[in-house]
């Protein structure tokens, strides 16, 4: 890698880690989703610190309402209601309305008459004590007893030996009865004097209530750090559910206060993020150079990972426990795959599961799950052709996720007791989704100018638009074009190469010769126009077979890694057949090659050395006399040979050992296509029937 790419590498990463750790869940953010009487489906969950286990609200809510419920009031004596002023102002009352009623009776005689038995009534009454009719029945309902407050102490008192307002009237009334009076007393409005001495205390009723309520609300336990909350797949009781909601309101709580923790946890996953990256662009650099040094695919890579890691996380936050279930992250080995290698596939799905893990609350069983369903994924797509194989590999993922769930179900519960056909139907969902990548593949391919094996295999359908049209239009052209794609790819086979991709762009290497075909010699029949043509306009008219070649391509869509094979496939040679002929007929003068030279560039990949190399040699290869392996040998190293002397390949990644085996790979093919052949001998039974015949 150049000290450029390497820059560039390590800027992608950082950007990769810092959102990844933006994204990935803190201490406070941590969720459970779980229900009483349900199993636990998450992993061993242990006190990280010491907090105490409150009751729940609605224990909290019962128990109040019953403390309330049994809560006996305070009252007080009012010392400012005194019997003997409430018995003048009854006397005073009673005064007001003789109204003549006794004739010569005055009050003097009332008082001492019928005065002394009425205090004496109220003063027995208000030493005993009066209560309101309403205290008399809050003190009704907790079975008709009061606390009344004497000095620092409180007298439980019952009810029914306090009189209320009306019950001292009777009273009274019972005396006037007794005096003849009753009839007066009535008219007197002596009830509306009378007033109740016990009273409710609203202060001490609500600290005592509050007093009451505290001590049986109090925390129930303690838990200490280090000491298991729940294990998994234990069933919630209402202890655990009140323990576990304990521990949420403990955990927020603490994470919120606790700044260092929170800076210790982040550096955590700062570190952990910055291995996994570090790793998967070691495994890159070491094993996969040609992808290391493409800050294309370098992108690519890092661009996948995030993407459906910050998809994970939001659909954990989404639908928490469940979520990052849904995130079919298959999608991206499968891409990688289709790209690249099933090495780099497998090794960037490891890493971002291992990233994704840490997301969830069961680490062992997402790991487990995701590799299955990315080596299922991997092998089943190993020769990917068509988009209808992303289909099927859907159905591999799902069968192998739903044995290893069943299989972790039985190696953690040691029975199915607690399998979940909600979770199916998630990893259903999961398969589903995977073959999403049908539709994500030729996005990438916009994006990032790839061209996967599956839009090869199109490309390289004979009934394809720009193929057919070269059939009918140009027929000689079509019949080399598919000897040149027979011809290179088997030697990109050998050498190692893409096969799919150099046979995809042979066939359309000349498809700039539609706008001249009859100034090919393949397409002519007797008549060659270039015969009355001046050698420059006829290197002009074959030169410009390149040119619009990648005009047809772009109309057409063709991908710029195929349009490459037709800029490339001539380099920066000769049109050596007309720059030759011009030098025959310009004796002596100084010959500019440059109108007989094709625009270029040189071969930049070996996929496209190849196909200039068999490009040339099965053109030559037709006007051979002698078909002898020999000959046909020396006639590939010499157009070979030639062209590297000519330094048409100098840029590019060919080896001396590359070029030997395509030598051979030529010349075997070749042997085998222009191999003798038998004659057949005439049928001495049609001459013998013909000389009968004649008889």
């Amino acid at each position: 890698m150049t000290r450029k790419n390497i820059i560039i590498t390590l800027l992608m990463a950082v950007v990769s880690l810092a959102i990844i750790v933006y994204f990935y869940p803190h201490q406070s953010a941590r969720r459970y989703v779980y229900e009483q009487g349900k199993p636990w489906n998450y992993a061993k969950l242990i006190a990280p610190f010491d907090f105490v286990v409150n009751l729940d609200s609605a224990t909290v809510r019962a128990k109040s309402d019953s403390v309330r419920a049994r809560f006996v009031p305070v009252a007080r004596r009012a010392d400012e209601v005194k019997a003997d002023s409430i018995g003048n102002e009854v006397v005073s009352c009673i005064s007001r309305n003789l109204g003549g009623a006794f004739g010569a009776l005055s009050e003097s005689v009332i008082s001492r008459q019928f005065g002394v038995d009425v205090r004496r009534v109220l003063s027995n009454a208000y030493a005993t004590g009066v209560v309101s009719d309403s205290l008399a029945k809050v003190a009704g309902a907790v079975g008709g007893r009061l606390r009344i407050k004497d000095g620092a102490t409180l007298l439980l008192t019952e009810t029914s030996t306090l009189l209320t307002p009306m019950q001292l009237y009777r009273r009274i009334d019972s005396v006037a009865d007794k005096a003849g009076m009753r009839a007066l007393l009535s008219r007197a409005n002596v009830g509306a004097v009378l007033v109740p001495n016990i009273v409710y205390d609203r202060d001490d009723s609500e600290r005592l209530l509050s007093e009451d309520i505290a001590a049986v609300t109090v925390p129930r336990n303690t838990i200490q750090n280090g000491q298991t909350i729940i294990d998994n797949g234990t069933v919630i009781t209402a202890k655990d559910y009140a323990t576990l909601k304990a521990y949420e309101r403990a955990a927020a709580e603490y994470s919120s206060q606790d700044t260092r923790s929170n800076i210790m946890n982040t550096c955590g996953q700062v570190l952990y993020v910055a291995f996994m990256l570090a790793a998967l662009v070691l495994y890159l650099v070491q094993y996969e150079p040609k992808i290391s040094r493409s800050m294309r695919s370098m992108l690519f890579v890092f661009s996948l990972i995030v993407l459906f890691f910050v998809l994970g996380a939001a659909l954990d936050r989404i639908i928490p426990s469940i979520g990052i279930y849904l995130m079919p992250l298959a999608i991206v080995p499968v891409l990688v795959l289709v790209f690249f290698s099933g090495r780099v596939a497998l090794m960037t799905g490891a890493v971002l599961t291992l990233l994704c893990a840490g997301i969830t609350e069961v680490p062992l069983q997402y790991i487990t799950l995701q590799t299955v369903a990315i080596c299922a994924a991997v092998y089943s797509l190993r020769q990917l052709s068509r988009r209808s194989q992303l289909l099927r590999a859907s159905f591999y993922v799902f069968g192998a996720l739903l044995v290893a769930y069943v299989t972790l179900q039985l190696l953690a519960q040691g029975s199915l007791r607690y399998f979940s056909w909600r979770m199916v139907a998630v990893l259903g969902s999961y398969a589903l989704l995977t073959s999403m990548a049908y539709v994500l593949m030729s996005a990438v391919e916009r994006l990032f100018g790839f061209v996967s094996n599956v839009t090869l295999v199109e490309l390289a359908d004979v009934n394809a638009p720009l193929l057919r049209q070269l059939s009918d239009e140009c027929p000689g052209t079509f019949q080399h074009s598919i000897a040149v794609s027979n011809l290179a790819g088997d030697a990109a086979q050998r050498i190692g190469a893409n096969p799919m991709l150099t046979r995809a762009g042979a066939l359309y290497h000349d498809i700039g010769k539609l706008s001249n075909p009859m100034f090919f010699t393949e397409n002519q029949h007797g008549v060659n126009p270039h015969d009355g043509l001046d050698p420059k306009k006829s290197a002009e008219i074959i030169i410009n077979h390149v040119s619009d070649g990648l005009r047809r391509a772009e109309r057409a869509g063709i991908p710029a890694v195929i349009r490459d094979f037709i800029s490339q496939h001539h380099g920066t040679g000769k049109a050596k057949y007309f720059y030759f002929t011009y030098c025959r007929e310009h004796p002596g003068e100084d010959v500019d090659p440059a109108p007989f030279t094709y625009p270029g560039p040189n071969p930049k990949t070996r996929e496209a050395s190849v196909l200039m190399m068999a490009d040339s040699v099965e053109a030559a290869s037709r006007s051979l006399r002698d078909n002898a392996p020999k000959s046909i040998r020396e006639l590939v190293d010499k157009i070979i040979d030639g062209q590297i002397a000519d330094g048409l390949h100098n840029d590019s990644p060919l080896s001396f050992r590359d070029v030997s085996i395509i030598k051979e790979s030529f010349a075997r093919r070749l042997a085998t296509i222009y191999h003798s052949r038998i004659s057949y001998p005439d049928d001495p039974t049609k001459n013998n029937k013909e000389e009968k015949n004649s008889l």
